[in-house]
């Protein structure tokens, strides 16, 4: 096996993996759901401003794209803890939902992407294990004789 020397290393582990494709939303994307994610500049009697929308969505769905730890986030993005916090205030409050079919939507207007036919593969779903641990858990909680 060849040695690779060590500019060559650090070229290597400071990029993104080179097989993904790109994740990041382009200006025209951006535009359909830029509304639902609004932006104040820092107030002008200073602090620290809030991280920009925009680059918080490319960071969330460069993690799911990829199915990377949070940690592994590139620093080309806001910190992990931004992203993810974003995830969750937007995901609970449907704005990541909204977000989402929006840009579907669009995919599916361009017939880029047919939607009328999907399914769900539960072939890795965790919940089948789960329902057969509760079944047993029921089954000792009954008195016994």
């Amino acid at each position: 096996m060849p040695t690779r020397s060590r500019t060559e290393l650090s070229r290597l582990v400071d990029t993104e993996f080179r097989t993904d494709p790109t994740v990041e939303l382009t200006d025209k994307q951006w535009s359909l759901i830029e509304d639902l994610f609004p932006w104040e500049p820092p107030a002008p009697q200073g602090g620290r401003p809030k991280a920009k929308p925009r680059a918080c969505f490319n960071g969330i769905m460069w993690v799911l794209r990829t199915g990377a730890r949070w940690k592994d986030l590139p620093e080309k993005y806001p910190p992990k803890s931004t992203c993810h916090d974003r995830l969750k205030e937007w995901s609970e409050s449907g704005l990541f939902d909204q977000a989402l079919e929006r840009l579907l939507r669009a995919l599916e207007e361009s017939e880029i992407l047919d939607l009328t036919e999907t399914f769900a593969d539960g072939t890795f779903a965790s919940a089948k294990k789960e329902v057969n641990r509760l079944d047993r858990h029921a089954v000792a909680k009954e008195l016994r004789l």
